[in-house]
């Protein structure tokens, strides 16, 4: 197989939001929450998020530079995921919510270390959790890739998991009582 020469793609066709949206509804993700600490706290429920490297540790997430979470990110230069189980809808669907508080009180009514190495809320009852210094970060259309150096991570015994699948939550494992 030969690669494509970018002349060779003369006739694109655009692609519909809508069409790509739904073609990318078919491709099942993880659930994290993406958080900040200190001035800026915020949390976000993200699922473009993925593992870059582990020699050195490194994840990328993707953001809306539209989000509060964008400058959040960028003005703090560290953050924190928690990574969560398949009895976390009702955490996934709370930091997805726009019309959630902002600031501190969207923490509230759930439970959260503030990491060691960022400050970042680390949710409780998530099945993973990462500590991480931004390193990089580039425009991409309306998102911008956040590069994060991976500085601590840790795994709860939970090894449930919540996935997001054309348009809704599922649940992989189960989650002990």
């Amino acid at each position: 197989m030969s690669p494509v020469s970018v002349n060779e793609v003369v006739d694109r066709i655009p692609v519909e939001p809508a069409s790509m949206r739904s073609a990318m509804a078919r491709f099942a993700t993880g659930v994290i929450v993406l958080s900040v600490g200190g001035e800026h706290i915020h949390g976000m429920t993200a699922n473009a998020f993925s593992s870059v490297s582990l020699q050195p540790p490194k994840i990328l997430c993707c953001v809306a530079h539209s989000a509060v979470m964008h400058k959040a990110i960028t003005a703090a230069h560290g953050f924190g995921v928690s990574i969560l189980g398949a009895a976390q809808e009702p955490v996934a669907r709370h930091f997805a919510d726009k019309a959630r508080p902002l600031g501190p009180e969207q923490f509230r009514d759930f439970g959260f270390d503030p990491g060691t190495h960022t400050g970042a809320p680390l949710l409780h009852g998530a099945v993973g959790w990462l500590e991480c210094e931004l390193s990089e970060a580039y425009d991409s259309g309306d998102h911008s890739i956040f590069i994060g150096d991976v500085v601590h991570a840790a795994t709860a015994q939970d090894s449930s998991g919540l996935l997001f699948f054309n348009g809704g939550f599922r649940q992989l494992g189960t989650a002990p009582e």
